[in-house]
C-alpha cells in the first residue's frame, strides 16, 4: 500500500501535468476525440503544435504531405472509407489558403473534416503581419462552422464543438484558426466531449404522418423509382435500404456518391443516374409515377433541365438536411430525419411487391445501351485500348472488393459506370466540386484508414499531375496504394465537349506529358506502362498482387468519348447514346 506522501506527490504531478500550453492541449484534445492519423504541413504559425506532436509520437501519427491541398484530400479519403472525422493541419497564410479546395470539396460532398490552422499572434491580427490571412472570412462559405481562437483556455471547448458539428447530422468540414499566443499560453486543461449545442438540431425527428403518406404513395405506385445518394452511406443505413427495396421491389438507381451502398450486382440496382449515367434510369425518370429520393440533393448533373424533370411523378424525399427539401425539386412528401431511422420505420408500412412489368422496361433499355455503348467499352474491337476494358480487368483481379478512388473527368465516369462494388464505402470520388487532383492524395488517406483493403486510384493524366508531388508522401509513409493513370494525352472530358459542341476546336486541352514511369521509379514505386491489349491482363494482375505501391500507366484511345451523355440544358429524356 502506498504511503500518504507518495499519494500527495502523485496528485501534485497530476496537477502540474494538467497545467499545459495551448499547443499541447490541441494534441490532447485530438487524442480524446480518438484521432490516430493527422495530415498536415508545418510552418511558423503552427510550429508549437508540431513540437507537441513530436512529444506525442506513438499516440498520433502525423503524415507529412507535400502540399496542404494534399493534406485535406488525404483526410477526405480517410474519412470517406472509415466513417470517422478526417483531420488536417496547416500554418497561417498560404498554408491555410491551400486547404480551401479540399475544404470546399468536403463541404459539398458532406465529408466530416476538422482543419486546424495556425495564425499570427492575436495582437497582430488585422495588421497585415507576415503570413497573416483572414482564413475565417475566406473559409466561411465552404465550412459547416469555423472559429478563431485567441485564448488558450478556449481550445478544448472549441475543438470538442468542432468534432461534434463535423460528424453530426449532415457531416461537413469545420475550420479552427488558432493564434500563436493561444498555442503558447498555459492553462489548467480538462476535456469534455460535446454532446449537443443549443439551437443546433442536427437530426430532425421523423414525422410519422409523413411516413404514412409516403408509404401510401409508394404502395399505390405502378411505376415507382428510387434514386439514392450518399445519405444512405453516411447514415449507415445500407441494411435498412436493402430491406426496403427488396420488400417493395422498386427499381433503384444511384448518384455517383451513393454508389456501393448495395452491391453492383443486386438485381434491383438499375444503375447510375446523371449526365453520364445509365440509359434506362435516366430515360425512365420521366416515366415513373412516384420518384423516391433517399439521401440525395437533386444536383443539376442528376436532373438535367429542372423544368422537364419528373414532372409526371409524385416526389417523396427522404433527407436529413431541411435546406435540401424543395430547393431544386418540389416534393409531395418530405421525410426529414436520419436515413437509418426513417427507413426502419418505413419498412413495416410497405406492401410486398415485384413490379415485374416495370422492371422489364429497364431491362429492354439496358439491352439497347449494352449493344450501342457498353459492349464497345468493355469488349472493344478497335486496336486501341479503352478505359472500360481497364476497369473490367480491375474487376476481375479485385473480385469487386477494391475501393476505387477517382477525381473528375472521363476516367471518373468510366470508373463509376464499370467498377464493381461489393462493399459499401467503395467509391471515393470528388462529386459536387469535381476536383482534379483529388484522387492521388485521397487514395493515400483511404489506404491508411483501411490497410486491409485494396485501394486503387483511377486517374486521368491531367488530374494526376495536379498533385503528383504526393508520390513523395507514398514514398515516406510506404503506403501500398495502387495508381492507374488512364493516359489519353488530353484533358479528356473538356476535349469531348470541344469535339461535340465546339467543332473539334481543341483549345488548350492536348497534354504533352512527362515520362510517368521514370517519375514513379524516382519515388521508388514499381511501375509499368501498357500500350497493347495483350499485355493489359498480366499488368493489372501484377499490380494487384504487388505488396507495395504500384504505378500502372495505360495508354488509351486519345479521342474516345464517354456515353451515354445528357447535354447541358437537356432533359434526362434526351440522353444520347452517341
Amino acid at each position: 500500500m502506498k504511503d500518504p506522501q507518495t499519494i500527495n506527490q502523485q496528485q501534485t504531478n497530476n496537477n502540474v501535468s494538467n497545467h499545459i500550453s495551448g499547443s499541447e492541449a490541441i494534441v490532447r484534445c485530438l487524442i480524446e476525440e480518438g484521432v490516430d492519423t493527422l495530415y498536415g504541413y508545418p510552418g511558423g504559425a503552427i510550429m508549437p503544435v508540431y513540437d507537441e506532436l513530436y512529444k506525442y509520437q506513438g499516440k498520433i501519427h502525423h503524415v507529412l504531405t507535400r502540399h496542404e491541398q494534399g493534406a485535406t484530400h488525404a483526410a477526405q479519403g480517410y474519412a470517406r472509407i472509415s466513417g470517422k472525422v478526417g483531420v488536417a493541419m496547416a500554418t497561417s497564410g498560404p498554408g491555410a489558403t491551400n486547404l480551401i479546395t479540399g475544404i470546399a470539396d468536403a463541404q459539398i460532398d458532406s465529408t466530416p473534416l476538422v482543419c486546424i490552422t495556425g495564425q499570427v499572434f492575436s495582437h497582430l491580427l488585422g495588421s497585415d503581419a507576415f503570413q497573416e490571412t483572414d482564413i475565417v472570412g475566406i473559409s466561411t462559405p465552404v465550412t459547416k462552422w469555423n472559429c478563431q481562437v485567441t485564448k488558450a483556455e478556449d481550445i478544448p471547448k472549441v475543438i470538442a464543438k468542432a468534432f461534434y458539428i463535423a460528424k453530426s447530422g449532415r457531416p461537413g468540414p469545420v475550420l479552427i484558426d488558432i493564434t500563436k499566443d493561444a498555442q503558447l499560453n498555459t492553462f489548467d486543461f480538462s476535456y469534455n466531449t460535446c454532446k449537443g449545442i443549443r439551437s443546433y438540431n442536427p437530426v430532425p425527428k421523423v414525422n410519422n404522418d409523413a411516413l404514412i403518406a409516403a408509404a401510401d404513395l409508394i404502395n399505390k405506385a405502378k411505376k415507382p423509382l428510387i434514386v439514392w445518394g450518399q445519405g444512405v452511406i453516411l447514415g449507415k443505413a445500407e441494411e435498412q435500404f436493402k430491406a426496403v427495396i427488396e420488400k417493395s421491389g422498386i427499381p433503384s438507381a444511384w448518384t455517383i456518391l451513393g454508389a456501393s451502398a448495395i452491391p453492383t450486382s443486386h438485381p434491383l440496382n438499375v444503375g447510375m443516374v446523371g449526365m453520364h449515367g445509365n440509359y434506362a434510369p435516366n430515360k425512365l425518370t420521366n416515366e415513373c409515377d412516384v420518384l423516391i429520393a433517399i439521401g440525395m440533393r437533386f444536383d443539376d448533373r442528376v436532373t438535367g433541365d429542372l423544368s422537364r424533370y419528373a414532372k409526371q411523378a409524385k416526389i417523396v424525399h427522404f433527407e436529413i438536411d431541411p435546406a435540401e427539401v424543395d430547393k431544386n425539386v418540389k416534393t409531395d412528401v418530405a421525410i426529414l430525419g436520419d436515413a437509418k431511422q426513417s427507413l426502419e420505420q418505413l419498412l413495416p408500412l410497405l406492401n410486398k411487391n415485384t413490379h415485374t412489368n416495370w422492371h422489364n422496361e429497364f431491362k429492354a433499355l439496358y439491352d439497347i445501351e449494352y449493344n450501342k455503348v457498353v459492349k464497345n467499352d468493355i469488349h472493344p474491337t478497335k486496336d486501341g485500348l479503352t478505359m472500360g476494358e481497364v476497369l473490367k480487368e480491375i474487376n476481375i483481379q479485385s473480385k469487386g472488393n477494391a475501393a476505387i478512388v477517382s477525381d473528375v473527368g472521363q476516367h471518373q465516369m468510366i470508373a463509376c459506370r464499370y467498377a464493381e462494388f461489393n462493399k459499401s464505402k467503395s467509391n471515393i470520388t470528388s462529386g459536387g466540386l469535381g476536383t482534379m487532383g483529388f484522387a492521388l492524395p485521397a487514395a493515400i488517406g483511404a489506404k491508411m484508414a483501411a490497410p486491409n483493403r485494396d485501394v486503387v486510384a483511377i486517374i486521368g493524366d491531367g488530374g494526376y499531375q495536379m498533385n503528383i508531388q504526393e508520390l513523395g508522401t507514398i514514398l515516406q509513409q510506404q503506403v501500398p496504394v495502387k495508381i492507374v493513370v488512364l493516359n489519353n494525352e488530353f484533358l479528356g472530358m473538356v476535349r469531348q465537349w470541344q469535339q461535340l459542341f465546339f467543332d473539334k476546336r481543341y483549345a488548350s486541352t492536348e497534354m504533352v506529358n512527362p515520362d510517368f514511369i521514370a517519375i514513379a521509379k524516382g519515388y521508388s514505386i514499381d511501375a509499368k506502362k501498357v500500350t497493347k491489349r495483350e499485355n493489359l491482363s498480366n499488368a493489372v494482375k501484377e499490380m494487384m498482387q504487388s505488396e507495395g505501391a504500384y504505378f500502372l500507366e495505360v495508354c488509351v484511345e486519345k479521342e474516345d468519348n464517354v456515353f451515354p451523355m445528357i447535354p447541358t440544358g437537356a432533359s434526362v429524356s434526351e440522353i444520347r447514346l452517341s
